[in-house]
């Protein structure tokens, strides 16, 4: 698109009749719309992204700032609120947000108040029993139903299990609650209400990042207090994260990215490659874009929640990514399951029992395969002779062992969190070995001037950059597909790619507002730190009216090209 052709949509968007229209949808309403406005519509969930949330909002801020120095009020006004925000999100499934803030509360009550070791160990059993219990049933019983049937050719049926959105979230920072009470790294919260508070503190409820309770529990009882700098980075936060899902993320997805995921053979080698990118930027762009926003809401608030991306496409190794990449995730499995299985320090039953389930498991399930196709055949018998390799030319072989089946193990069950689905357990799978390879990579070419600068250094860089970023773009093939098969197709597509420059200059004409705000989205994420706080020292330096005015132009902004209404984020579905 030309730099007419955008001051012309700019003309068109921006007009009188649009300008009318949008505040006769979004501030006219009758009797009917205002009781909507209170109950819970599945095709219609509240949403960051919304008019609906803006006005909600706007309505809660205003008496928040009026009682905020009032902290037992406050306390029961946001947590009621958050209560509320997650009943228009997600229906009744407040209740069990309730029950297992309940659950976790008095087990983690008992941990504190006990001396005996074995009972302390008995109640975290037991909460964490309860924990996954609620969760492995409602994220994964239609899966082995489904599963059995298959295997035992029955026709055993049970109602389909809605899953409760953003479940994985919150049952993860009450997990994480009671076992640092059990360590004894914390103390319990002062009262059920103010825990209550914690586990649904509506910025971060649904889709992180996950919050932890030594963190996030001492600030509730701070007096509050907002500068305003900090007033100023919230509102840049909330802007560039608007952007980022409604402009970015939802246009390319439902004009391109979601077309070509749904029948890649009926798209060219090129658009197969294209939807890989996009979907790499899509996924990007939407969950940092809800993260982006969640910090800025509650900041907005006087509550500081954890980063939860830094530029991970800007990685030279996969480790790196890691660090960069969903980082409340990352830093959680780490702390609570991969110390837990052992680390790099011990071996565990559980730690050698998940890796070596997935791969005899892949491999009876690839043999099976081959009747249709030898990929997954050749896929798996790599990857267990890399996994293999990666141990037996470390330097410290026993290490090795431990920490490669350890972290696979993470990383298996990190993909499991995602969903029951083979393809989120390959996508694991795929990082883990990743992991493990980097890491038997690192003991023979260790980086031991990391902050020196060379020419040289600075090329290598950018070769490794490009080369993780396509591993990782790889990877999201088989988290994106709706099965294994799709998956393979968007592959061999990509495989059969030939150059033909005619060919790519139609289909880039046929999709230059996608392909557009790809190169806008690619080019920001790559921004050098400093000019990302050169526009956040512009922003914040802009007087607070102007700063309304770009607020209120982004909101016009999503509206004009939400032609499909708000779009969820991608991971309310877990």
């Amino acid at each position: 698109m030309s730099i007419d052709a955008l001051l012309q949509w700019f003309i068109d968007t921006f007009t009188t009749e649009n300008i009318s229209k949008w505040f006769v949808d979004n501030f006219s309403f009758t009797t009917e719309q205002v009781r909507q406005w209170f109950i819970y519509d599945p095709n219609h969930p509240l949403l960051f992204n919304s008019s609906l949330f803006l006005g909600l909002f706007l309505v809660f801020y205003l008496v928040y700032i009026i009682t905020k120095k009032h902290a037992h009020f406050r306390t029961v006004y946001v947590t009621l609120f958050s209560l509320f925000f997650y009943y228009k999100a997600g229906g009744n499934f407040f209740v069990l947000l309730i029950i297992s803030s309940l659950l976790n509360y008095f087990f983690a009550g008992q941990i504190y108040r006990r001396q005996n070791a074995s009972l302390r160990k008995f109640f975290l059993a037991v909460s964490m029993v309860a924990d996954l219990g609620i969760l492995a049933y409602f994220k994964y019983t239609n899966f082995l139903i489904d599963s059995l049937n298959t295997l035992l050719q029955s026709n055993f049926a049970l109602q389909d299990i809605i899953l409760p959105i953003g479940i994985s979230f919150y049952t993860f920072q009450t997990m994480s609650y009671t076992i640092d009470v059990y360590r004894r790294e914390i103390e319990p919260a002062k009262s059920f209400l103010d825990f209550t508070f914690f586990v649904c503190f509506f910025p971060q409820l649904v889709a992180g990042p996950i919050v932890r309770a030594k963190d996030f529990i001492p600030q509730i009882y701070k007096k509050i207090s907002l500068t305003k700098e900090e007033t100023s980075f919230a509102l840049f936060l909330i802007i560039g994260g608007l952007i980022k899902k409604a402009v970015i993320s939802d246009y390319i997805s439902l004009n391109f990215v979601d077309r070509v995921f749904d029948a890649p053979n009926s798209y060219t080698a090129f658009e197969n490659l294209m939807a890989v990118y996009g979907y790499s930027l899509q996924i990007y762009c939407d969950f940092s874009g809800y993260s982006d926003m969640a910090i800025g809401l509650a900041l907005l608030m006087g509550f500081t929640l954890p980063i939860n991306f830094r530029t991970p496409y800007q990685s030279k190794n996969i480790t790196e990514f890691w660090r960069r990449w969903h980082i409340s995730l990352s830093t959680w499995l780490k702390d609570y399951l991969y110390f837990s299985v052992g680390g790099n320090r011990k071996g565990t039953f559980w730690g050698y029992f998940f890796p070596t389930v997935f791969f005899a498991s892949t491999l009876l399930w690839a043999f099976h395969m081959q009747e249709k196709t030898m990929l997954p055949l050749y896929i798996t018998l790599g990857a267990i002779v890399v996994f293999v390799l990666a141990i037996l030319i470390s330097k410290n072989r026993q290490k090795s062992v431990r920490s490669h089946f350890n972290q696979m193990t993470t990383m298996l069950l990190g993909g499991l969190w995602h969903g029951a689905n083979l393809r989120f357990i390959i996508w694991g799978a795929l990082h883990g070995l990743a992991l493990a390879v980097h890491k038997t990579f690192t003991e023979f070419f260790p980086n031991k001037n990391p902050e020196k600068r060379t020419f040289f250094k600075g090329i290598a860089n950018i070769i490794f950059v490009v080369i993780t970023f396509h591993f990782v773009a790889f990877c999201w093939i088989f988290f994106r597909a709706k099965d294994f098969d799709i998956a393979l197709s968007v592959i061999y597509n990509i495989q059969s790619i030939t150059y033909d420059l005619h060919q790519f200059q139609v289909i880039a004409k046929g999709y230059q507002n996608v392909f557009l705000l790809m190169a806008i989205g690619f080019v920001w994420h790559f921004f050098p730190t400093s000019l990302n706080e050169w526009l956040k020292k512009i922003f914040g330096a802009m007087p607070i009216l102007f700063k309304a005015i770009i607020l209120a132009l982004t909101f016009w902004v999503v509206y004009a090209t939400a032609s499909s209404g708000a779009q969820p984020f991608i991971y309310f579905q877990f």
